[in-house]
């Protein structure tokens, strides 16, 4: 059955749900957001039903999700959510980082997409950014800044990619691009978390040094 917790704070916090069906997972990353004083852990849940179930009842802003939870497909449990409380932030903690696992998380409506082997004091800072609004896809191990390689710069990167990727390296910011672009703030996350994923960098500031250290700035 899942577990709420309930208490008054002084100062507004980030109330979080965590999702896993490992009971040692659950208790690991709960003391660790516990020790941030703005993260409120609301309360825990070990399959889908009780997932849906703690949303409903306690309305959450972020949900920290294992990707395979009893009850449901990852992305479908992600879908549900993202229709149904579209304010509700999902950030998938997985042990897989295949790229179909990424893409299909993202696609479904997840905020952002970290393994289970990311040093747990990082959890607080990728969750303090998802409550801002950000979407990304944090590996583990990818490097901070692609390789230095003679290939051709970006060759995976679409047109409108490209366009995007030199808007953030003029200083243009989201809502900016947007506009610009006549497209949703989400659509333009969405393909900031692809242009990261081809860089092989992590946040903007990544993606903005490859882009100036590359020649791909106008």
């Amino acid at each position: 059955m899942g577990m709420d917790y309930d208490g008054a704070t002084a100062a507004p916090r980030t109330k979080v749900l965590i999702a896993d069906d490992h009971p040692l997972v659950l208790a690991g990353i709960r003391r660790t957001l516990e020790r941030s004083d703005d993260i409120d852990v609301i309360g825990e849940a070990s399959s889908a039903e009780q997932v849906l179930a703690l949303i409903e009842r306690r309305r959450p802003e972020v949900i920290l999700l294992d990707l395979h939870m009893p009850g449901a497909v990852g992305s479908d449990l992600i879908a549900n959510i993202h229709r149904d409380w579209p304010e509700v932030k999902t950030v998938v903690l997985s042990a897989n980082d295949d790229r179909r696992s990424i893409d299909s998380a993202l696609q479904a409506g997840a905020s952002a997409y970290i393994v289970k082997s990311v040093n747990p004091v990082d959890l607080p800072s990728v969750i303090r950014q998802v409550a801002g609004g950000a979407i990304f896809h944090a590996p583990s191990t990818a490097p901070a800044t692609a390789p230095p390689s003679s290939a051709p710069v970006g060759p995976d990167l679409t047109e409108r990619e490209l366009t995007i990727l030199r808007a953030i390296a003029s200083g243009a910011t989201t809502s900016a691009i947007s506009r610009d672009l006549w497209v949703s703030e989400h659509t333009i996350k969405f393909h900031l978390t692809n242009i990261y994923r081809k860089l092989g960098v992590t946040n903007r500031a990544g993606a903005v040094r490859y882009a100036i250290e590359n020649g791909l700035t106008e």
